[in-house]
C-alpha cells in the first residue's frame, strides 16, 4: 500500500472555511516549541500560542502547503508568521469552541473538538471491508 500525504492541511483548510462561513473567528492552537515555528515568542505560554487567523486579523493567509503563513500585527509590530502544519494542534471557533483537534500520530488522524461524541478506544478504530 502506498503512503498517503498528511490529511491535516486539507482538514485545516476545510474547518477554517466552515468557521469563516459561519461568521465566527478561527483560532489556531500551535505547538510553539517545534522547529521552524515563527510566532511572537512574547505571546507563547507553556510552549503554546493561540493565533487569531480571521480574515480581518491577518493579511496574505496561505494554508495551501505544508505550513500556515500570514502577516499580522502583535502589539502594533508587524510580523510574518510561519507554522508548519505538524505544529498545528487544533483549529476552532473562538465563540463556541467547535473545530478540530489534531493528534500526534503518524497518520495525523483528527479528533472532533468539543460537543461531539467521546473518544473511542484507538484499538477499536474503524474497520473497512470490501462488499461485493
Amino acid at each position: 500500500m502506498s503512503e498517503m500525504n498528511s490529511s491535516r492541511p486539507y482538514l485545516m483548510r476545510a474547518v477554517y472555511e466552515w468557521i469563516v462561513d459561519n461568521n465566527l473567528t478561527p483560532y489556531l492552537l500551535v505547538n510553539a516549541l517545534l522547529p521552524e515555528v515563527y510566532v511572537p515568542q512574547e505571546h507563547v505560554s507553556n510552549g503554546k500560542i493561540i493565533l487569531n487567523i480571521a480574515p480581518e486579523a491577518v493579511q496574505n493567509l496561505d494554508m495551501s502547503g505544508l505550513e500556515v503563513s500570514f502577516h499580522a500585527r502583535f502589539g502594533g509590530k508587524p510580523m510574518q508568521v510561519h507554522v508548519p502544519v505538524a505544529a498545528a494542534m487544533a483549529i476552532y471557533a473562538r465563540e463556541n469552541g467547535r473545530g478540530m483537534v489534531f493528534n500526534d500520530d503518524e497518520d495525523n488522524s483528527p479528533e472532533p473538538h468539543q460537543g461531539s461524541e467521546s473518544k473511542k478506544d484507538k484499538s477499536s478504530g474503524p474497520q473497512l471491508r470490501v462488499v461485493k
